[in-house]
């Protein structure tokens, strides 16, 4: 009888603190959801009520920065960014942020365009590398801060501005509370040969631009398999093109004669960091002004691509070859550097920027805009005296 007794008072008590943990879990989820974990949200169904719309936290908050976030919904961890990014706001009693959503006909520069005229200083692209040359493209130009949540498969302007990604809070200190930086953006015009491999046009580039192999490899890169493995879908996706033929390419920089010659691809880099850690292009840097010019050559088959691969690497780790290595070897990198680079193809070939691809081409131009772009990126530690 006794044992009952305490068996029901027991599961009383049990019952009265399943309430109450319940209870002040719901409202704390409702004053602050990213404090629940995400899966307790989603046994407790809360849901979170973040209004899309600016406003302020504070009624003397006239004179601080005001944030706008442009996010790809597609984009796994958007609604969790969402809520970390008004909880960083108003612990630091900026106005409420401005949240826009991008769409299939509009990848974030309307939206980021709206966000500059509405007086966001900070407008942050949350996404891929796509949303991130959408916003950069709106912000390029005027006094609006460009910032960056990266949520892509290569982060490539990401990556070569050294950003912590994949550390959520690191990143929105740096957007918070990090400096500006001013750096280059690349332009390329895009002229096509026949009106079915799409319209000319100019597009901006924040890493690097390239004809050939290297565009034949965004292009055939399986959507499916980036998802998975992340960049080494673009490894994958390159295998198939080592024995396709060399494209026969002729290059003018800045008004000089031009050279023609044989080559895999040609590339235009504002930066030359790839995903991996990989420096393509070491030399290149995104505040100096000028554009690095790299073509790409193997031969001998799958011998001449791993001969190329170890010369990627060795130029990362500093190493330096003379020219008469050069001339014996089956695979081959040249560098050149310039403010304008007109490339002619002597047929139609894919071309790309910062990993979208654009179609074919036969002529494209690229230039450079100097210090057209400012960026949020990571404060820098103070020197001590």
């Amino acid at each position: 009888m006794l044992g009952t007794i305490l068996g029901s008072v027991a599961l009383v008590l049990a019952l009265v603190a399943l309430v109450m943990s319940v209870t002040l879990t719901r409202s704390l989820g409702a004053r602050d959801p990213i404090a629940v974990p995400r899966m307790w949200r989603r046994v407790l169904m809360l849901r979170s009520t973040i209004p899309d719309y600016a406003g302020q936290f504070s009624p003397d908050s006239q004179n601080r920065t005001t944030i706008a976030f442009i996010a790809n919904p597609t984009k796994e961890g958007v609604q969790e960014m969402h809520e970390r990014a008004l909880r960083a706001c108003s612990i630091r009693y900026l106005p409420q942020p401005m949240w826009f959503h991008t769409t299939a006909e509009d990848p974030g520069y309307g939206m980021a365009k709206d966000a500059i005229a509405a007086g966001a200083d900070v407008v942050v692209a949350v996404g891929g590398d796509g949303t991130v040359r959408a916003v950069a493209e709106a912000c390029a130009g005027t006094d609006a801060t460009m910032g960056i949540l990266p949520l892509g498969t290569g982060n490539l302007f990401a990556r070569n501005l050294d950003f912590p990604v994949g550390d959520t809070p690191a990143l929105l200190r740096a957007i918070l509370d990090g400096d500006d930086l001013t750096v280059d953006v690349g332009y390329v015009d895009v002229e096509r040969a026949f009106a079915g491999h799409g319209e000319d046009g100019r597009y901006l580039f924040l890493v690097m631009a390239g004809a050939g192999m290297d565009a034949e490899m965004v292009a055939s890169t399986n959507p499916t398999l980036k998802r998975r493995l992340g960049w080494l879908a673009y490894f994958f996706a390159a295998l198939r093109h080592l024995h396709d033929k060399r494209m026969t390419a002729t290059v003018s920089i800045d008004g000089a004669d031009a050279v023609q010659n044989e080559m895999r691809t040609v590339l235009v880099a504002n930066a030359g960091r790839l995903p991996g850690g990989l420096q393509l292009i070491p030399d290149a840097s995104i505040t100096d002004g000028q554009l690095d010019i790299a073509t790409l050559d193997a031969r001998a088959g799958i011998v001449g691509w791993t001969d190329l691969f170890g010369s990627v690497v060795a130029q990362g780790a500093g190493i330096k070859q003379s020219e008469l290595l050069k001339a014996w070897r089956v695979s081959r990198i040249d560098h050149a550097r310039g403010t304008k680079v007109e490339i002619e193809m002597d047929s139609p070939y894919r071309v790309q920027v910062d990993g979208e691809s654009l179609g074919r081409a036969k002529r494209v131009t690229a230039f450079l805009a100097p210090g057209a772009l400012h960026v949020r990126v990571p404060a820098r530690p103070q020197a001590r005296d």
